[in-house]
């Protein structure tokens, strides 16, 4: 029966570097906060560093709490 098995695509199959991109994220984080220190004037450049930086941090965040209770794999 072909219809009994999920339909899944070659990278759903083949483990990624997950300890990696948790990793980096919170490096381009840690990147994105430290370039609020610069010379540029006005504070919109800083809403968006620091925003595009708390949602990293947010997603690394939710991933290990989804992880945490079984609802991600």
């Amino acid at each position: 029966m072909a219809g009994s098995e999920p339909v899944t695509s070659p990278d759903q199959r083949k483990p990624g570097h997950r300890k990696a991109g948790r990793i980096g994220a919170i490096v381009s984080a840690v990147a994105l906060v430290l370039m609020t220190i610069g010379n540029h004037e006005g504070n919109v450049e800083n809403i968006w560093l620091i925003s595009v930086a708390a949602l990293l941090l947010l997603i690394v965040i939710g991933d290990e709490v989804l992880r945490r209770y079984g609802l991600r794999s």
